[in-house]
Parts: C-alpha cells; structure tokens; sequence
C-alpha cells in the first residue's frame, strides 16, 4: 500500500495550503465575529478554483461525477480524491469560510450523484446547497414530510426545512421531498429548486456555536412549483431499490465532511505542537512511557487523527474506482467527527488561558469542529450504518 498523497495532486494541495494561511486565516475571526456577513473575499477565490475545476482535477462539491468515468479495472484517484485532499487544506485555514465558497455547496455533490447527463449539463456553474433535515425530521431522513404532488409537467412542494447550509446565499436548493408517505422510504425524492422560486422563501438564519461564516438557514416551501424535469434521478418509485437513489449522495460526501474535519484538527494538532515544542522529540525517538504526559497526550492525538486520515483516503479512493463505499464512508467520517471534537478541545485545554483566548483560533477550531460529528448524519447514525452493514440487516431490522 502506497500511503502518500498522489504525486499528481501536489500542486493543488501547496495552493490549497497558501491560500489557508494566507487568505482564509487572516479574515477568519472577522467573519466570525461578523455572522451573516457574506464573505466577499471568496468571490475571486471561487473563480480561482472554477478554473482549476475546468482544467483538472480540483475541489470540486461535485466529486461524485468522476464516479461513471472508471470503467476499467485500472487504480483511479480522481476528482473525490483530488477534493478530499484540497478540503483538508481548505479547513486548515476555516471551516465556516470553506462551506461559504460559491459553488461548492453539499447539493452540488447531490447533482453530481443522481443527476442525468441533460440535468449535469443544465445545473452546471449553479451554487447548490442540500435541505433535508425538518423541524420533526433531523437523523432519520425517512421521516420527511415535506410533500412533492404532481400537477402536469410540475410538482408541487409544501414543507419546512431547516439547518440549510448556505441556504440563503446558493443559486439552487436541492430538497428532498416525498412523493407518497405511506411508500415510507422509497417514495423520497430530491429536487433542484432554483434561488426566487415562488412559493419558496427564507424565513430565518439561525445563530450557532461554531462556522459562523457559513449562512444556515429555514426555508418554507408553501405551494412551491417546480419543473418535473428538476426532479433528480428517477421519477418512478421503486419499493424494491427504496431510498438507495437519493442515499448515494451521502457515499460522496461524508469522506469530505471527514476531510473538514481532519483539516480542522490538523490545525489545531500543528498549533498546540508548536506551543510544547520544547517538550516534543520531533524524531519521535524517545519511548512513549518516556514522554511528559502532555507529550504523550499529543502523540496519541496524532495516532488517533492519523488514522481518520487514512480512513478518509480509502473511502474517497472507493469512490474515485466505483466501488461500494457506504460502509467505509460512514466509518470515516464517524472517526473523524469523534476526534476532530476531541483533539479541539483537549488542544484548548493544554494551551489553558491561550487557548480560551480570541487572540488565538484554538477556541474557534474547537467550536467550529462541533458541527463536523453531527451534520450529514450524527455519530450515532454512522454507528448504527456501520452495524448495519457489518451485520448484514436492513435498516427495520436494526434501528
């Protein structure tokens, strides 16, 4: 097992890494301080990365489209690859200000997953965010309640969502809506609906602990109509297949939701190393139970983050060679989220009063990391995919 990052990707990852420290770090605390404030620097980074988009492989929301390209039985590391790697970057610098650039929304990933080529080519250069979770709908998607009727060559929405990352600020708003409640699961479809819709508006953007940068919003849907051809993927309701259309969506995103993650605690990691770099054997050649206990706290901090990372690659790298991944998905990011929160906050309280200070980052990392293990499916969740597919039961069997 070759363990490096591709060759092929170094150049994007040492941009990532300069605009981290050199754009996004030095606006950081201003934008989280300004919540709601729509960050203007990113308008010029965003054409940046449109460019690299249009010539290679970049950091691209919509990853899962390099998916249909790998026919053969040839080792691929493409554009999930590619973005995986430049969104560990990216959040180095601020996670709040990577989910706020243009055109790189989680519904944007949802297009790449389930659209057809006319819809791929028809959405193209749209700023997508994902509304899925409800007021009485938060980890378990199968309890939607927003409605989609057909009316003719339209369907017509009528719901809440909430919790709508870069809902107010995106093009499009990909929302999940049920065709038929009593088909439970399989009835669950997404549609794209475009920014000024009649019948959709914003009703509020909420106030959070952390990703202040980041827009997240309530949006209503009250006789909302939308063109059939906006509905993702197929229109028909398959029992027998069930909700595994509009689910592949999450095998795309949850390793770069893991990615925001690592970049985040890597932050952190590479901070609170430099404030012990006294008590730190950069050779790593003193014995473990030879160490200070701060020294080894930071060892083990770097153990556990390097393991998510290598957890992440492989799940990403799944996706790059279309190979079933929702199991390797839900384990990256379960792992991730769980020590991105963990080594945050123990970086917090090693560095003590310089750490719960605002002249330092450490305390807004460790607020920022919060959201990483709860959005796109709780800690919980990803447990309770992982015992599923370990154990071979469907989701009525093991709730």
């Amino acid at each position: 097992m070759n363990l490096q990052n591709p060759k092929k990707f170094k150049l994007l990852i040492d941009q990532a890494h300069e605009v981290a420290r050199n754009v996004l770090r030095p606006i950081s605390r201003k934008y989280d301080k300004g919540e709601h404030s729509y960050p203007k620097e990113l308008d010029m980074l965003a054409s940046v990365v449109d460019g690299m988009n249009a010539g290679s492989e970049g950091m691209n929301a919509g990853a899962a489209v390099n998916k249909r390209g790998n026919t053969d039985d040839s080792n691929k590391n493409g554009v999930n690859m590619s973005t995986a790697l430049s969104i560990i970057e990216m959040c180095y610098g601020d996670t709040g200000l990577l989910l706020s650039m243009p055109r790189q929304g989680l519904g944007n990933s949802a297009i790449a997953a389930v659209a057809n080529d006319e819809q791929l080519s028809r959405f193209e250069g749209i700023w997508a965010a994902m509304a899925i979770t409800e007021p009485g709908c938060g980890s378990d998607s199968a309890a939607i309640r927003t409605t989609a009727v057909k009316d003719g060559d339209e369907y017509i929405l009528n719901g809440e969502k909430i919790f709508v990352t870069s809902g107010e600020r995106a093009d499009a708003v990909v929302v999940w809506a049920t065709l038929d409640k009593s088909l439970g699961r399989a009835a669950i479809k997404s549609f794209v609906v475009l920014k000024d819709t009649p019948g959709m508006k914003v009703e509020r953007l909420e106030h959070k602990l952390g990703i202040k940068a980041s827009d997240t919003a309530a949006i209503s849907f009250v006789d909302c109509r939308v063109p059939a051809s906006n509905l993702l993927g197929n229109a028909e309701i398959d029992v027998a297949k069930g909700f595994a259309g509009v689910m592949e969506t999450f095998d795309n995103t949850r390793p770069l939701v893991a990615a925001m993650a690592i970049g985040c605690s890597k932050a952190s990691l590479e901070r609170i190393k430099e404030i012990f770099k006294d008590q730190l054997d950069k050779n790593y050649s003193t014995p473990y139970l030879q160490t200070s206990n701060i020294a080894a706290q930071i060892y083990r901090m770097e153990a556990e983050w390097e393991a998510a990372r290598l957890l992440m690659l492989k799940a990403a790298w799944m996706a790059d060679n279309r190979k079933p991944n929702s199991r390797e998905a839900s384990i990256a990011k379960a792992k991730a989220g769980r020590i991105a929160n963990e080594i945050t906050l123990k970086c917090v309280e090693l560095a003590t009063t310089v750490g719960y200070n605002e002249t330092e980052l450490l305390e807004k990392w460790a607020r920022d990391s919060k959201i990483l293990d709860i959005f796109e499916g709780t800690q919980q969740i990803q447990q309770l995919i992982i015992a599923r597919r370990e154990l071979g039961k469907s989701s009525s069997e093991l709730k």
